[in-house]
């Protein structure tokens, strides 16, 4: 990669070595990151991509959009309204 690239993680925070990350961001091999998921989940504040300037994390919000945050109510208030009448819910969830 690029001195100049930007890694960006919206996956799982399993898929990023935070360590190998956090070399490669105080050594300028990547120029920043943006996270949106880390393991642990969050990171304690003593960690260090915390202190970085180049990394910003968020705390795996990257699907709070009105329209999803919208579409989960409704799922939750058809599943809630369903369960109520005795009904099979419509989005129920199988483990």
């Amino acid at each position: 990669m690029k001195n100049t690239a930007v890694f960006i993680n919206i996956s799982r925070g399993d898929v990023v070595n935070q360590d190998d990350l956090y070399q490669a961001l105080t050594s300028g091999q990547l120029a920043a990151a943006g996270l949106d998921v880390t393991t642990p989940e969050p990171l304690p504040p003593s960690h260090p991509l915390l202190t970085l300037k180049n990394c910003v994390i968020l705390p795996h919000i990257g699907s709070a959009t009105y329209k999803t945050r919208n579409t989960m109510a409704l799922l939750a208030a058809n599943n809630l309204l369903a369960g109520l009448r005795g009904e099979t819910m419509p989005s129920e969830l199988k483990l």
